[in-house]
């Protein structure tokens, strides 16, 4: 096969987590010529990087009515020899189907209707049965989820909740978690959450701490808390690189099985914790002898209730868990001495800048300062790294590092750096959050249209420059730059960064407007300008404000943005509009404002918390 391309072609191998601007532009036209996209993907293209036919998986000869990728090869390459002229007509409709064409009217206006719209569709499409949205296969997608528990603070409306409460458990009970080890796989193939696709991807997993953290700021169960620990124990014990970074993912495959690190038959498990345990974590996880998974066992507790069966067995709850716990800790030692699957030690700096935010939210969330020093050494990792000549870069690996960011790397790492301001309150992060921004803006911002182009004023030149907002497994660095950029704007008092996502908001309306529930954590930001934005300045002469701002770090707070210092000059350096506040009574001040609007201050933290939680309607 490899012969046969290369007698007729030049080819190329694109690993798309390196170069995501090429996947997309070429994902694009594949799912304009054949109606779907997905990996692996081919395509062919003119030497003028044109292309002229595309598609996804082809087996080596043909079957079912479907062409063999030999077939293929031979067929394209004599065409393009043969009929230049078919040739050309396919390649100019492929450009000007990519070509941005000037809009013809005016763009849809956004209003409050989109949010109503986007939570409508997901309240037709729940599963009220075992959580998600829609049918298999099913993605966890977490940022969807942070869009309905912000629904929920804006509207008061119990079935939002709800509803994230339902998946978190869904997604927690079933086999798309790993019960032994922590962490989730990419999605279920199945409707309950019980077989997953058993690669574990690094970014699904930060976006689900900062999912099951929101869910526990709100509802404070301590089995959402727990489950975001549990996640950060896999990924601190099995990701982290020895200097700080984070990698990418681990392989669904070990010894060319999917799956087979992760299932058990009933006799291992017997073998490994003897029959009084074992057969209480057989029945409790749904171990049996015929198998849930070709002819092996995922662990899972879907259709479980744990005060039921101690009840059933005469035990305490808390006995049951600690029996459980230990019988985890001996599988897991077990599972240890087997073939691990392939790990991918990439470090990315996008996937790095997500899971900095999740450890920074869950480490002033649950008050874990270990969470923070994390998040730290992976700051520095990103910074030694992944910054060259100013310019952050994609990937680090073993010692080289490749490629020049894109938008998302930029955006999230700016959200990064709030995340770290808010959870350590230092204006060391305020001051990175401004740079950062300052260079997204150089680099990518479209001066003409407005919004991000995914690729920086200094790359390559590629096919077409794209603009991207749809919010995939992983969400679009222009939803999460227009997200950073308001709470940025709120803390700085930087007007401007205002009116660039109001710009964002209008180059994306159509979108938003047409298929909200592809763009929910873009909808966030338009929806967070419609909750009624507080700013909270406090003016420190010592540690009376701790209980206000452990209100505000362990609550659910979207809509607040939090300033502190005892240093009045140097917090104006950092955000300018303080710079004319002042101390009352020489003791620590509050000042609580909506939308730059502010209250009397007060020295008093009963007082400002009242402003603080009061509704304006």
């Amino acid at each position: 096969m490899a012969k046969l391309l290369n007698e007729r072609f030049v080819s190329i191998k694109v690993d798309r987590e390196e170069r995501p601007d090429i996947d997309s532009i070429y994902m694009q036209v594949c799912q304009m010529m054949t109606g779907h996209g997905g990996w692996p993907m081919s395509v062919f293209m003119t030497p003028e990087k044109v292309p002229f036919y595309a598609g996804t998986y082809y087996p080596k000869e043909a079957r079912y009515g479907q062409p063999g990728f030999k077939e293929l090869i031979v067929g394209l390459s004599n065409k393009y020899q043969q009929d230049p002229d078919h040739i050309n007509e396919v390649v100019e409709s492929v450009l000007g189907a990519l070509t941005p064409q000037d809009q013809e009217g005016p763009q849809a206006k956004l209003s409050r209707e989109v949010i109503e719209d986007c939570f409508d569709d997901f309240v037709e499409r729940f599963d009220g049965k075992y959580g998600g949205f829609g049918e298999a296969p099913k993605f966890p997608m977490p940022h969807s989820l942070m869009f309905l528990l912000r629904y929920y603070k804006y509207r008061n409306d119990e079935h939002a909740l709800d509803m994230v409460v339902k998946t978190l458990d869904g997604l927690a009970q079933g086999g798309i978690y790993d019960h032994i080890g922590f962490g989730f796989s990419r999605y279920s193939v199945d409707e309950y959450y019980l077989v997953p696709h058993f690669e574990k991807m690094l970014y699904d997993n930060a976006l689900l701490v900062i999912a099951y953290t929101e869910a526990y700021q709100i509802t404070k169960y301590d089995r959402f808390k727990q489950v975001a620990e549990q996640i950060l124990t896999y990924i601190l014990r099995d990701m982290q690189h020895s200097d700080g970074g984070f990698y990418c993912a681990e392989d669904a495959d070990s010894e060319g099985e999917e799956g087979k690190f992760y299932v058990w038959t009933p006799d291992e498990v017997m073998e490994v914790l003897g029959e009084d345990l074992g057969n209480i974590y057989c029945h409790v996880y749904d171990i049996t002898e015929h198998g849930n998974f070709e002819g092996h066992n995922i662990p899972n507790l879907i259709n479980v209730d744990l005060n039921r069966f101690a009840d059933q067995h005469n035990l305490s709850v808390e006995t049951l868990k600690s029996q459980l716990e230990e019988a985890r800790q001996r599988l897991f030692t077990y599972r240890e001495g087997r073939v691990h699957p392939y790990k991918d030690d990439k470090i990315l700096t996008s996937w790095n800048g997500l899971m900095i935010a999740a450890l920074a939210k869950a480490g002033r969330a649950f008050g874990q300062d270990e969470y923070l020093k994390s998040a730290e050494q992976a700051i520095a990792f990103i910074e030694n790294h992944l910054i060259i000549h100013n310019r952050l870069m994609v990937r680090y690996r073993d010692g080289e590092v490749k490629n020049k960011g894109f938008i998302d790397d930029y955006a999230f790492m700016l959200w990064a750096y709030v995340e770290m301001y808010e959870s350590t309150l230092e204006l060391l992060y305020l001051s990175k959050a401004k740079k950062v921004t300052k260079n997204m803006m150089d680099l990518f911002w479209d001066n003409q249209d407005g919004g991000f182009f995914f690729s920086g004023s200094d790359h390559e030149e590629l096919l077409v420059r794209q603009k991207e907002a749809y919010d995939g497994a992983i969400p679009s660095g222009n939803s999460v730059a227009a997200l950073q950029m308001i709470r940025l704007a709120r803390l700085t008092g930087d007007y401007e960064l205002e009116e660039k996502v109001q710009k964002l908001f209008n180059v994306f309306s159509d979108e938003l407007t047409r298929y909200p529930t592809g763009h929910t954590l873009l909808l966030q930001s338009y929806l967070l300008t419609q909750m009624g934005m507080k700013e909270v300045i406090v003016l420190s002469s010592g540690n009376d404000y701790d209980e206000l701002i452990k209100e505000l770090q362990t609550g659910f707070y979207p809509e607040v943005t939090y300033l502190v210092s005892s240093n009045q000059a140097q917090l104006a350096e950092e955000a300018p509009f303080t710079k004319d506040y002042q101390m009352v009574d020489s003791k620590t001040t509050i000042y609580v404002c909506e939308n730059f609007v502010c209250n009397q201050p007060t020295n008093d933290v009963d007082d400002a918390l009242s402003l603080i939680k009061k509704k304006d309607r």
